[in-house]
C-alpha cells in the first residue's frame, strides 16, 4: 500500500522524537522521491535526519582518528594502529556513502524542485555541508589526492552560490542567511585555514544583521 506526504512527515516526526534518525532519514527520503519541492517544515526534517545521522559518524571518525594517532606510541602499536585504521575506514565508508546519497537528493531532485528563494539557499547551503564533511575527510586523509581540491571547491562553490543568492535577495536577519555565513565562515576556518577570511565573514554578517534589525 502507497504511502502519501502526511504518513512520511508523521513517521519521520515519532522516529526524530524516538531518536531513530535512520528511519527518519528512509522516511524523508521517500518523501523527496514522491515530492522534491519540500515545505519549510518537510525541508528542516529532511536536514535534521542526516545531520543526526551523519554528525554520529562525524564524531565517531574524529574519536577513532584521534586513537589511531595516540596508537602509535603505545605497546603493541603496529597491531593497534592497523585495527584503528581498518575502524576508521570503515567508519569513513560509511560517512562518504551517506554524504553522497544526500548529495545525490540535492543535485538531481531538490535543487532543481526549488522554486522559491528560501528553498534554493537552504539546499545550496546544505550542498556546501556536505561537501564540507567530505572535505574534512580528504584533507585529513592524504592517501585520496586528487579528490581533495574536488570535494574542497564543490564545497566553497556551493556556499558561495547560496550567498550570492541570499545577498541579494534575503534580509540580512532572515536565519537562513545567518546560517549560511556561520557555515561558510566555518569551512574558510577549518577547510581553507583562512582564519582572517573567516572572521571578516562572520563579522560582516553579524554588522548587518544588526544594522538592520535598528
Amino acid at each position: 500500500m502507497a504511502v502519501n506526504n502526511q504518513e512520511l512527515v508523521q513517521r519521520a516526526k515519532f522516529a526524530e522524537q524516538a531518536e531513530r534518525f535512520n528511519d527518519m532519514v528512509e522516511a524523508m527520503k521517500q518523501l523527496t522521491e514522491i515530492n522534491s519541492e519540500l515545505s519549510n517544515e518537510e525541508r528542516n526534517l529532511i536536514s535534521v535526519a542526516y545531520k543526526n545521522v551523519v554528525g554520529n559518524r562525524r564524531s565517531s571518525w574524529r574519536v577513532i582518528s584521534s586513537c589511531e594517532h595516540r596508537a602509535a606510541n603505545t605497546e603493541n602499536a603496529e597491531l593497534k594502529v592497523k585495527i584503528a585504521r581498518e575502524y576508521r575506514l570503515q567508519i569513513e565508508k560509511e560517512l562518504r556513502d551517506i554524504c553522497n546519497e544526500v548529495l545525490t537528493l540535492l543535485d538531481k531532485l531538490l535543487i532543481p524542485n526549488a522554486a522559491e528563494t528560501e528553498a534554493k539557499v537552504f539546499y545550496l547551503k546544505m550542498q556546501g555541508d556536505y561537501y564540507r564533511y567530505l572535505a574534512e575527510i580528504a584533507i585529513a586523509d592524504q592517501a585520496t589526492g586528487d579528490t581533495q581540491p574536488e570535494v574542497v571547491d564543490k564545497s566553497c562553490q556551493a556556499y558561495q552560490n547560496a550567498f550570492d543568492i541570499a545577498k541579494e535577495k534575503m534580509n540580512p536577519t532572515h536565519p537562513i542567511r545567518l546560517g549560511l555565513a556561520l557555515n561558510f565562515s566555518v569551512f574558510y576556518y577549518e577547510i581553507l585555514r583562512a582564519i582572517d577570511k573567516a572572521c571578516d565573514l562572520a563579522k560582516q554578517a553579524f554588522d548587518d544583521a544588526v544594522a538592520e534589525s535598528q
